[in-house]
């Protein structure tokens, strides 16, 4: 079997529900793996995600640059390089850039990201 793999440099973003800027770096829909999809994710300074949950993806976010503020269910605290963070499914969650550059993050959903499992929780950014 030959190795499945992709070259960032290869992949277009595109904006997903939330209002991010993705880079699916391996999808079942595009690669061929089977459970899994990991994305390389970006919030512009002084942005934000919107507020939203997956109703049936766990994700993983490993925070690459750039700094921020997570609000996770209940709860907001700052994101910095070198961060994981586990979003069970269910929870609602965002993202908002506190920096000067781009937050750069790495994004693993299992199941795979889908577009249909991206419920939208706030219709418009607050302003923070």
């Amino acid at each position: 079997m030959s190795p499945i793999r992709s070259r960032l440099a290869d992949v277009p973003a595109y904006i997903t529900r939330d209002g991010s800027s993705i880079r699916e770096l391996m999808h079942p829909g595009v690669q061929g793996n089977v459970n899994q999809s990991l994305a390389e994710a970006s919030v512009p300074p002084g942005s934000s995600t919107l507020l939203h949950r997956h109703q049936k993806s766990e994700e993983l976010y490993h925070i690459l640059s750039g700094s921020g503020r997570m609000t996770l269910g209940d709860e907001d605290f700052d994101v910095a390089p070198g961060d994981t963070i586990l979003i069970p499914p269910g929870i609602a969650h965002c993202l908002h850039n506190t920096g000067d550059q781009p937050l750069r993050l790495l994004c693993c959903c299992t199941p795979a990201y889908r577009h249909e499992d991206t419920e939208i929780l706030q219709t418009s950014l607050k302003n923070t």
